[in-house]
């Protein structure tokens, strides 16, 4: 594409001893942004001093022209990442539900992914980036709904992507496609075959949408496409985990107590931030910052563990499924059981992460959620 120049200014009459006008940043440069996303008043003979690289605990530089596009932008995560982004970037969400708290420069389009509506934002948008968070985890939705909403979806999206060519993918995907195994490595890297839907069918979509995202990298080199597979989410987000936290007396399988990991939401958010920088590609894994047994886990957040036989834990969590006391059905028992964590380390050295959030603090999150709910 021509790189087009903004209109030069009149340049005044020559003085002895006036240093030169200094000529405006391209379109495509990186502009310094304010606090809300517009660019900051400064002389038109200043020249912005360069922006330095970010690194852990601080902000990451101001983005380049265009918006961001965050799918699934009403859901914990999305808010979250929409509220930081908004601050450097000028912020594009869709989702079918409304944001009636969205911080004023945020453009959101209550809209139907799956629909054509769709490919109209992206004609109009300048998009330079785009956040895919828009995925149905809801084991309660029937199979053809999870399918058409994680699958179709994403598909029509990768196509409008290719077609306006969009520069930068991130998906947030997750640990889970790996799997539960019994003969699982302790640590799992990026490299290891996603067999999460082996046992359990309700991961097959998820498996499918990673793939696809990784099969979009391979034939859209041009494209920078990022996929990022946190382990456990906890804090107040509603979610499997963080659902099964806030329990009282969660299930536990008699004779397993297996490591588990687990990352705040805002180390999360912080990850996605760090994987929207112009050359970032490739699969992460995130993780928070150790291990701790999951019986551990229960009683930090609150819980008292309920030791069951294995032959009755899938009625136990059956039950509790069918009275909706619980958002983890019987078929994730694995979970429960066998170890699915992962190494990090490709994620330290290139993205330059590190988690922010204890585990403590993490699951003190959970716990003040639980008790407003009680």
């Amino acid at each position: 594409m021509p790189n087009i120049q903004t209109p030069r200014r009149h340049k005044p009459s020559a003085r002895r001893g006036r240093e030169p006008v200094q000529q405006r940043p391209s379109a495509r440069a990186p502009v310094a942004r304010g606090v809300f996303g517009h660019a900051n008043e400064l002389p038109p003979q200043v020249e912005q001093a360069p922006q330095p690289e970010p690194t852990t605990g601080t902000r990451p530089k101001p983005a380049l022209e265009g918006s961001v596009l965050v799918t699934g932008v009403c859901g914990r995560l999305g808010k979250l990442l929409a509220r930081e982004l908004h601050r450097t970037d000028q912020v594009v969400g869709v989702d079918r539900r409304p944001f009636a708290d969205r911080p004023k420069d945020i453009v959101h389009h209550q809209v139907d992914m799956r629909r054509k509506k769709m490919k109209d934002i992206f004609r109009a948008r300048n998009i330079r980036a785009v956040v895919h968070l828009g995925i149905l985890h809801d084991r309660r939705r029937s199979d053809r709904d999870r399918h058409t909403w994680n699958i179709v979806a994403f598909q029509k999206l990768l196509d409008y992507m290719s077609q306006y060519e969009v520069p930068k993918l991130v998906v947030l995907s997750g640990a889970n496609v790996y799997g539960p195994q019994a003969n699982n490595p302790q640590f799992l890297s990026e490299d290891a075959p996603l067999l999460g839907a082996q046992h359990f069918g309700g991961m097959r979509d998820l498996v499918e949408l990673d793939m696809l995202a990784q099969g979009f990298f391979w034939k859209h080199p041009d494209t920078e496409t990022v996929v990022l597979r946190p382990c456990h989410i906890v804090g107040r987000v509603h979610n499997a985990a963080s659902n099964y936290l806030r329990l009282d007396r969660p299930v536990m399988v008699m004779g397993f107590d297996p490591m588990m990991q687990v990352v705040h939401e805002k180390d999360v958010v912080r990850a996605i931030q760090l994987a929207l920088r112009p050359g970032v590609r490739g699969i992460f894994n995130i993780r928070g910052p150790g291990e701790m047994p999951l019986s551990h886990l229960i009683r930090q957040a609150g819980g008292r563990p309920r030791l069951v036989p294995s032959p009755l834990a899938k009625v136990a969590l059956d039950q509790l499924w069918k009275l909706r006391l619980s958002s983890f059905p019987a078929q994730e028992l694995d979970h429960l059981r066998y170890v699915c964590m992962v190494d990090d380390s490709r994620a330290r050295t290139e993205l330059g992460y590190e988690p922010a959030h204890s585990i403590d603090r993490a699951l003190k999150d959970v716990r003040r959620l639980r008790y407003q709910m009680e």
